[in-house]
């Protein structure tokens, strides 16, 4: 075995509300050459999978259409889902999309890591349901890092980062504030890990997780202090990756 991907994760699952800094530290990991960045936070060449571009295409499309004046397929004027189901539709992409690159790129995994991110509230199912819809393929290879901010920290940085004139930008991205109330006040997090402080279910795998305490916006300072706080948990998390493992 490559001994590099040996010190590195499978797959790291970022999970959060919106704001909570899971682009910051992506952003920040970006940042760290590759040799440095292994043995500091078992990350070595890496790849994302990220819902918010496949949703925005949606919104996009969406636009068009009407603007051609034709139904729109996904969401309706304000740009809220046409149904439940189309949260589930975008873990299932997220699956699809992992098991293409498995499939194209023999021995994926000993070269690369993926980091799959997104953000989900219990309007929408929360995490529970999401995680209902992650493949097998992926639960077996997986790590959660769960990012911790209150709604009020959530709907603090959503306003500060919001770019209107690129609302696309995976870091300059937000939702008006009474959509972000209504769709992520409340998530489950605590309720579907309460009972487990190590690891979460799915597809029948004991999954492990760490919990990244954000409340005092380090993601946004960035520099040591992030790297030091980063580096910290995803220690943690990869001892726990690798004892799941055996």
């Amino acid at each position: 075995m490559d001994t590099s991907k040996s010190n590195t994760f499978d797959i790291v699952l970022l999970v959060a509300r919106p704001a909570a800094g899971k682009s910051e530290i992506i952003a920040h990991l970006k940042s760290i050459p590759v040799e440095k960045r292994i043995p500091l936070y078992h990350i070595g060449e890496f790849e994302e999978l990220d819902d918010f571009p496949m949703l925005w295409t949606w919104f996009e499309e969406d636009a068009i259409l009407s603007r051609l004046g034709h139904q729109r397929l996904h969401t309706d004027d304000d740009f809220n889902f046409l149904y439940t189901h189309l949260w589930d539709l975008l873990i299932e992409r997220i699956n699809l999309e992992y098991s293409k690159k498995i499939r194209d790129e023999p021995g994926y995994h000993d070269q690369k890591t993926i980091i799959i991110e997104f953000a989900r509230g219990t309007t929408h199912g929360g995490f529970s349901r999401a995680f209902e819809h992650l493949s097998k393929e992926i639960a077996d290879r997986l790590a959660i890092l769960y990012l911790n901010v209150s709604w009020e920290e959530s709907l603090r940085k959503n306003r500060a980062r919001y770019n209107p004139d690129r609302p696309d930008s995976i870091l300059e991205h937000g939702l008006p504030d009474e959509k972000l109330e209504t769709l992520y006040r409340h998530v489950d997090w605590e309720e579907l890990t309460a009972d487990h402080p190590d690891t979460v279910q799915i597809q029948g795998v004991s999954v492990p997780y760490v919990v990244f305490e954000n409340e005092d916006d380090v993601t946004s300072k960035g520099g040591e202090l992030l790297g030091e706080r980063l580096q910290e948990v995803l220690a943690q998390l990869f001892e726990k990756f690798i004892e799941s493992r055996k």
